[in-house]
């Protein structure tokens, strides 16, 4: 029998979730790793396969406990206040105090190069996920009637996950909190609510 992990693997993937989140997938190198998360090589490779397969955990790791309102935001009774609290979430998670700037995914995917195609893929393919979940509240407004038949809701979550994702770039170079809450607001006011769609955020 092999001898027994010496290290809590959820500390660990916490660790490196904030060099990758830090330095981007590429910037961050093995030794940038295995320093902040206090193992060997030999052991990070045993127990996560490749640098890839860290990146995963990590990636995985980060949607759960940094991107968990997003879920919660989607259970929100009115669309718009659904639609609200995705944005102003992401301006907040983007610019938490105690963590990176912007969006793991984002820093991580933004330079990979042709080596690192399939981490930006995996990247890509996280976005996606959230992309999609929001469609289906849009496509669930739309058909109780909050948003007018023809709105098209796959366009709408791609407009506004492309505003999160602007947000995360803007809040990698600085920009405050307060500032990408405004423009959150400011592309609110582009979602086509019907008037039930308006009765019910007032009512919201």
């Amino acid at each position: 029998m092999g001898r027994p992990r010496e290290f809590d693997e959820e500390q660990v993937v916490e660790a490196a979730l904030e060099v990758f989140w830090r330095h981007g997938y590429e910037g961050a190198s093995l030794t940038d790793l295995t320093e902040a998360m206090g193992i060997t090589r030999p052991s990070l490779y045993a127990t996560f396969g490749s640098k890839e397969g860290l990146f995963q955990k990590a990636l995985e790791r980060y949607g759960q406990k940094h991107l968990a309102f997003s879920a919660e935001a989607l259970r929100a009774p009115a669309v718009r206040d659904a639609v609200e609290q995705w944005l102003l979430g992401f301006a907040d998670a983007h610019t938490a105090p105690d963590q990176p700037a912007g969006c793991l995914g984002v820093n991580a995917a933004i330079a990979c190069g042709e080596a690192s195609e399939p981490v930006r893929q995996e990247a890509l393919r996280f976005r996606r996920a959230g992309e999609v979940a929001l469609a289906r509240r849009l496509e669930q407004a739309r058909a109780e009637g909050e948003l007018p038949p023809d709105s098209s809701p796959t366009e709408l979550a791609r407009f506004v996950m492309t505003v999160c994702q602007g947000m995360a770039v803007q809040a990698t170079a600085g920009t405050s909190r307060a500032a990408l809450r405004r423009v959150a607001q400011m592309a609110l006011t582009c979602l086509p609510l019907s008037p039930k769609g308006r009765r019910a955020a007032r009512a919201g």
